[in-house]
């Protein structure tokens, strides 16, 4: 047994892991040097609350995966037990066997996964097999453990995940998705089922499921990341590293309270945030990029935050998280913030009107394309092309009062939350006259005179502005919340960023940050 275990575990190139493809953006695996480089962050951490400590010398340290894929993070926590171990546990054998029993667990999220993680952390699918080099289970799941478990249905959707009925009430032949981790209201007493013991883990590491398609897509689905990191704090282990979207930081469905907390917490000791989701996962686009955190139980105080774009890495830089109500991902952003804040002035928001500024949907077609009397125009998009419609007045329900104001109206979707830089951040804006109004791919300020108007639009079309825009503005979505740190001006001029960089005294060196980060913008209609 101890040869078979040496030949097993020793290294192999190339690593069949860099190899699989993804199973979708939601369930994706994590490359084996991404998961290694935030084992590194927990060992760091450890040895320094452990008084330099060696995690991977510990021998009583129970780790958890609890949405293993790939097993990726359960491999590489063994490979580095075996090593830390070697003096207190000299038998090859008996180590890898108390590591794989005593240390190392997994819950599978389907089928498929099980035995692949399987796979890798046993080199057998059967973790009692005659090829499994562990000698000491008496099932084929060792300890990475699924079965299949129903969504709880109330009405049309999971009351757990928010899985919609419709798609995800399936039969036996189907996965359905319904994660054990999440479907439980006593996490403590299913982990207890699951392995058979009162389970205190130390270490909750890995990369959860982003989000419960049935949507419209994308970031229109429900996010159920969250849901993970929850029930793991819940566990109250020494330390939680997870990767995640990024949006959680400023936005997210059903992300304000989970933002709070985190936030909030003083319990984040490291953030490494890609604002380019690429470079963790090859292949793979997640909006609003990817980062992992380390959540550690006797953490209080600053968080260290390190930002990496590529080639470009930007810190660590100890960052007070609850300083404002979403994270500011750019730490050199945060000094000009604090100058706008100190003015105190009205914001943009005052003057801005919420998502369906009309209550007209971005598809509606119930308009004319010749203008009649009492007809409004309407500002609409079709085939990718701004067109103007037009449609009686009365069947205008929402925001009445603002039809004969003259307006600016700027597009919904802007740029994708900084994935490339310098980035335009929002689209281009459209001075409407009074009599209009605009479909849900608009929203509008409005303004008194068209002089009024043609001021405002030399505002949003600053650099200075678009970078305040993008402060909150973390994926494609542009609505009225990212505008909340933008102040009003006094609409009597031409902006400039000159002019805004002397009001707001910013220092030469601020300025530069600005130029690099935000692309010129034509003052004007398309």
């Amino acid at each position: 047994m101890i040869e078979k275990a040496v030949f097993t575990l020793r290294g192999r190139n190339p690593d069949v892991l860099t190899c699989i493809a993804n199973l979708s953006n939601d369930e994706v695996f994590t490359p084996p040097e991404f998961s290694n480089r935030m084992l590194d962050t927990l060992a760091n951490a450890w040895a320094a609350s452990n008084y330099g400590a060696n995690i991977w010398a510990d021998k009583t340290v129970r780790f958890l995966d609890p949405f293993t894929k790939s097993g990726v993070f359960l491999r590489e926590i063994t490979t580095r037990l075996i090593a830390g171990l070697a003096d207190e546990i000299p038998d090859l054998q008996s180590r890898v066997d108390h590591i794989l029993t005593q240390q190392v667990f997994g819950i599978g999220i389907t089928t498929l996964t099980s035995l692949l993680a399987r796979r890798s952390l046993y080199c057998s699918k059967h973790a009692n097999g005659e090829h499994s080099v562990a000698a000491s289970f008496d099932t084929d799941s060792g300890n990475v453990w699924f079965e299949r478990i129903e969504h709880s249905w109330q009405g049309a959707k999971c009351e757990f995940c928010g899985a919609p009925r419709a798609l995800f009430e399936r039969g036996p032949e189907l996965e359905n998705h319904a994660y054990a981790f999440i479907h439980t209201n006593n996490i403590k007493a299913r982990l207890s089922e699951l392995f058979g013991a009162d389970m205190q883990f130390d270490v909750i590491i890995g990369n959860p499921p982003y989000q419960m398609t049935g949507g419209a897509g994308g970031t229109s689905d429900s996010s159920i990341y969250h849901l993970f990191v929850e029930q793991a704090i819940k566990l109250e282990p020494h330390f939680v590293s997870m990767v995640v979207p990024s949006r959680w930081m400023a936005g997210g469905r059903g992300m304000d309270e989970f933002r709070a907390d985190m936030l909030s917490s003083e319990k984040l000791a490291e953030i490494v945030d890609f604002p380019v989701s690429k470079d963790v996962f090859p292949g793979v686009e997640v909006k609003g990029g990817i980062c992992y955190f380390l959540w550690e139980n006797g953490h209080t105080g600053r968080t260290n935050v390190t930002t990496i774009r590529g080639d470009e890495v930007i810190g660590p830089v100890a960052r007070d998280l609850g300083e404002f109500d979403v994270f500011v991902r750019d730490p050199r952003a945060v000094d000009i913030l604090h100058k706008v804040q100190a003015k105190a002035e009205p914001t943009m928001i005052d003057i801005l009107t919420g998502d369906t500024p009309f209550g007209i949907a971005t598809n509606f077609d119930g308009y004319s394309e010749k203008e009649r009397k009492d007809n409004v125009a309407l500002h609409l998009v079709r085939k990718g092309r701004r067109q103007v419609g037009y449609m009686p007045r009365e069947d205008i329900k929402k925001n009445t009062h603002l039809i004969d104001s003259w307006k600016v109206l700027t597009p919904k979707a802007g740029s994708d939350g900084g994935q490339k830089i310098p980035d335009v951040v929002l689209g281009k804006t459209l001075i409407v006259a009074p009599g209009s109004v605009c479909t849900q791919t608009f929203i509008a300020f409005w303004v008194s005179s068209e002089a009024e108007a043609k001021s405002l639009q030399s505002y949003y079309c600053t650099k200075f502005f678009r970078l305040l825009v993008s402060l909150r503005k973390i994926t494609q979505d542009a609505l009225r919340g990212t505008y909340t740190w933008v102040p009003q001006q006094e609409w009597n001029r031409t902006w400039t960023d000159a002019l805004l960089y002397e009001k707001y005294g910013l220092t030469q060196s601020e300025i530069d940050y600005v130029e690099s980060v935000i692309k010129p913008m034509r003052v004007g209609n398309e």
